[in-house]
Order: C-alpha cells, then structure tokens, then sequence
C-alpha cells in the first residue's frame, strides 16, 4: 500500500482527503501542528477509516523532523495543504502570510527532493487570478495582481514549484486552484472548524442561523453583479477531496513536469443567492445585513473545470444545496459535542 504524506491533514480539507485516500486504497500519514485544527478531528476520522489515523504533531517548516518522517515512512508522494488560508487575516498580517506559506512549502519540496519523493500535489486556490476581466477563467486565464497577501503566497508558491519542475527532471507536480470549498462529510463527523470568530462565509451562516452569532455580514452590495453581491464558484469539499486522489492517480501515470487544473462547481452563485438557498434547504432564516466591501475580496469569479474533467476524469457529483445541508448537519453536531468559541 502507497503510503501519501498529508501536511495540514487535520485540517478541513485535509480531513476530507484522508478519507478519500484510504477509500482508494491508499495509506495518508498526517502531518499537522494542530495550531490551526482541532485534535478532535482525529476521533472522527478515526470512526470513518476503522482504525487511528497515522498522525505526526510538528510545523512541516522543521526540516529535521520532516526528514524523519520521510525517512521512516518512505512515503510515494505529498499532498501539501499546510497553510494559513484567510483572505481578510491576510490583508491584516501579511509577513506572518508570507513567512508560514512560503517557508513550509520551500521544507516540503527540499525535503522530498532529499529523499527521491517525486509525486507533488499543491493546495493553490483561484486567488491566484486576482480579478478576472471575464468569466470562467480557464487555467490559460492570466493571473492578474492578487487581491490579498494570501492570494500573491499561492502566485509565489506556483511560480517555486514551477521552477523545482524545471530543475529536477523527475518532479511531478499538479497544482489544484480551489474555487470556493464548503460542507462537510454527509456523515456529521467532520467538517470544517473555525476557531473563534470564522473567516468564511458557511461557517459564520450557520452559526449565525444557529443563533451563536447576532447576524452575518454580507460585504458590499453594490458590486456589479447580478444582485450586488460577491459572486464565487462554491464546490463541495467531499468533491474537492476526490480530486486530490485523481490529481494523485494522474501523476504517477503521466510522469515528470508540472500542471495546473482548476477545481469547482463551474458555476457562480452570490453571496445572497447562497444565503436564500441556505434558508430554503435548511427551513431555518439567517439574520443579516448588508455592510460594506471587504478589503482583498474579489467582485466575481468561477471557473471553466473542463481541463480537470478531461484529464483528471474528475467532475463534482454534489451541488451547493448538498453541500449547505451536510454544512447544518455539522453545526448541529458541533453545538450537540459543545464544540464552540465564540
């Protein structure tokens, strides 16, 4: 069985990949320093792999312990999602962006070129494109000045791997650019754990149309969209984790080089098209208001995924009504556990 390193495996998305890993037969191993994930993830992963996930606790920044778990699990291949992913925390603190972001993949990469790992998928994201002049964006669209320090680390981090492509002539790489991840595992067992006050528009909805928040924020309404608000390609985060698998399957049959795949629904929904279709699946109403702009948000953008669908033979199985039921199944779970900062 291919063992796969997991950086930041503890984490929303890294969660949802295990899963998916060993649901196609494959051994993760998580590396997570749990300074931005909940040990109590681990209980539930627990309960949908069967068995104790193989978990190290340290920064994947630290090259020694890093070349210890390489050369103890000799691991087939990586999958690097460990990074501070906040578009507004961006804005407000941007070396320490810069510092996490930049530092952990330039560890991961020296590292697996160490120990001969050569298959590399990287955690990117459409900030990447800054703001697009049309839509969909294809991954040919140029990537214009980002809007966050965020969005420039992952123009920075595509630009290092590129580079190490060039230079190690046996590298493999796929650069997976998320759209908008939201939803959790149809089981309520994990999803996605904001500490404090959340950062991203799913979380804050349901904790607010749970009545832990007095009313959500909609910022901005007079983009030039078709009601207002911000437009984003929303997918489902099982969705996106089985992409990660495909990403993996496509690298160990095509070999050396680097490319990059856009990743979600393929289509856009507001802002206040998602909070309507919140209320309506769920049947509960959500609080809110209009404020103004977010500094660092982009109007609008979605994406053209037929590169994904023809070469990963990948397409998103779930819809943003699915994703938004499975989001309020797992609030309800984390306020049955008790699980909440305010």
């Amino acid at each position: 069985m291919k063992k796969i390193i997991v950086t930041g495996g503890a984490g929303f998305i890294g969660s949802h990949t295990v899963i998916e890993l060993a649901h196609a037969g494959y051994e993760p191993i998580i590396i997570d320093d749990f300074s931005n994930s909940d040990e109590s993830v681990l209980s539930g992963l627990e309960t949908l792999l069967g068995q104790k996930p193989r978990v190290h606790r340290f920064d994947c920044s630290d090259r020694v312990q890093l070349a210890q778990v390489f050369n103890d699990e000799k691991p087939s291949g990586v999958i690097h999602f460990a990074a501070f992913k906040a578009v507004g925390e961006s804005v407000k603190e941007p070396l320490r962006y810069y510092r996490n972001n930049l530092t952990t993949l330039l560890s991961v990469l020296e590292t697996m070129n160490e120990f001969g790992c050569t298959n590399f998928v990287f955690s990117s994201s459409c900030t990447v494109y800054g703001q697009p002049e049309s839509n969909p964006v294809t991954e040919k669209t140029p990537c214009l000045p980002a809007s966050s320090p965020y969005g420039r680390s992952k123009q920075m981090g595509e630009d290092i791997i590129h580079d190490h492509c060039r230079a190690a002539a046996t590298f493999g790489a796929a650069l997976l650019r998320y759209f908008n991840p939201i939803g959790a595992h149809s089981s309520g067992l994990i999803g996605e754990l904001p500490f404090g006050v959340p950062n991203n528009l799913i979380p804050y909805l349901t904790q607010t149309a749970a009545g832990l928040r007095k009313e959500l924020v909609v910022f901005g309404s007079d983009y030039e969209t078709r009601d207002g608000s911000c437009i984003r390609d929303f997918i489902h985060v099982v969705d996106l984790a089985k992409a990660h698998v495909k990403a993996l399957r496509w690298l160990e049959n095509s070999g050396p080089g680097c490319d990059v795949f856009n990743l979600g629904q393929g289509k856009g929904n507001s802002v206040l098209e998602v909070i309507r279709t919140f209320e309506r699946v769920a049947g509960v109403s959500v609080p809110h208001r209009i404020g103004p702009r977010r500094l660092g948000d982009v109007e609008k953008i979605w994406a053209d995924v037929s590169k994904a669908t023809r070469d990963l033979e990948w397409h998103t199985e779930l819809t943003l009504a699915d994703a938004l039921v499975d989001a309020w199944r797992w609030q309800k779970e984390l306020q049955r556990r008790e699980f909440f900062e305010v």
